[in-house]
């Protein structure tokens, strides 16, 4: 399947989709990374595997609704399979969710629906709660509210900061990312009618669950 991948910053999970598909565990391939930034660093890494590139910085466009026309436009070219959201930080229209509608896919760092938006590992810490997490979920018109498909936790020590709480979470996002791309590419999974479904099974809320051995994680 044809990949697209948005991105914003570092590309830290962008990397790892990258090295799951030269590893063969991603089914599909990134055909472009697309970034409203234009010193992203995970162009870099785009760059580095020959992978094409789009820049489209905010300035450019009058107001959202601009700015995602033109998005669709560049994004199209390569023909997607699958939108990756991975650290794109721009709040889409319904237009653009729409027009993707059952094939885009963001991981939010929290275990929704706890922690919708920002700053979520300061807040996780605020709460005084006991993990926390990340969540790959299908991306709809509600910001961070679209099934989720998939969530991993950590947990969370008392002298935690937010920066190390966050590297925690990130090395769960790398695993956990990747194989819910997969089972895309794979057509095991799919949106049907705002609810999230693996091999013909109706997810929960919190998305797929079971043991570390089940060979679904490893697929």
């Amino acid at each position: 399947m044809n990949l697209v991948v948005l991105i914003s910053g570092s590309g830290s999970n962008l990397q790892a989709i990258i090295d799951a598909c030269k590893s063969g565990k991603i089914a599909g391939k990134i055909s472009a990374v697309v970034s409203n930034k234009a010193d992203a660093f995970g162009l870099t890494r785009a760059a580095n595997e020959n992978i094409p590139t789009v820049v489209l910085t905010n300035q450019e466009y009058a107001d959202r609704a601009a700015y995602d026309e033109a998005l669709i436009r560049e994004i199209d070219k390569f023909a997607p399979d699958l939108i990756i959201m991975a650290g794109f930080m721009r709040i889409l229209t319904a237009g653009f969710v729409n027009h993707y509608s059952g094939r885009m896919l963001n991981i939010h760092p929290s275990l929704l629906p706890k922690y919708q938006g920002l700053h979520t590992h300061q807040r996780v810490l605020d709460a005084g709660d006991k993990e926390h997490g990340a969540s790959v979920h299908f991306v709809t018109e509600e910001l961070d509210g679209g099934p989720v498909v998939l969530q991993a936790k950590v947990p969370i020590f008392e002298d935690d900061t937010p920066a190390e709480l966050a590297q925690r979470v990130h090395v769960q996002e790398h695993f956990i990312y990747p194989l819910v791309i997969n089972w895309f590419c794979k057509q095991r999974l799919v949106m049907n009618e705002g609810k999230a479904w693996l091999d013909g099974t109706l997810l929960s809320p919190s998305g797929y669950a079971s043991d570390e051995n089940d060979e679904n994680l490893n697929d």
